[in-house]
């Protein structure tokens, strides 16, 4: 039996906060065009439209079309392939600032677990399990960790 790991699980929410506590303006990625800065902004982002903070927009075609292959992407086990497009909305803009968002992620993290059970439907998959949830958020957060070597 494979056991995902979990961002409401205590000890993968803290390895997660350690992780992100080893970046810094200077972590290059390994892959892929974003600076640390905008990784976190990403996450962010990522995570303001999971809990409920921030509307997902310009759902076009292409994405309602395919959500099926999608949400098996993203709720699946197999780890996401390096340099994905990603859409539109999650893309960072260029003169963040490092330390504002750390915080910006530390924050959303903090929230999304205090809500855990309660999250609403994502607009794009529907309503999913805790367990699911938790498992996504862990492996999208995982993904950009792992991109820049923490």
């Amino acid at each position: 039996m494979n056991i995902r790991k979990n961002i409401f699980k205590t000890e993968d929410f803290k390895e997660c906060l350690q992780r992100i506590e080893k970046l810094s303006t200077k972590s290059q990625p390994q892959w892929g065009i974003m600076n640390s800065a905008q990784m976190l902004s990403h996450c962010s982002e990522v995570l303001e439209v999971t809990s409920g903070k921030k509307e997902l927009k310009n759902i076009t075609f292409y994405l309602f079309w395919f959500k099926k292959q999608i949400k098996k992407s993203v709720y699946g086990d197999k780890p996401y392939r390096r340099s994905l497009r990603t859409m539109k909305q999650y893309v960072p803009g260029d003169s963040l600032q490092f330390e504002k968002e750390k915080t910006r992620l530390f924050n959303n993290l903090e929230f999304i677990r205090e809500k855990s059970e309660d999250l609403p439907a994502h607009p794009l998959f529907g309503k999913n399990s805790a367990d699911d949830n938790g498992w996504a958020m862990y492996k999208h957060l995982d993904h950009h960790l792992t991109q820049f070597g923490v």
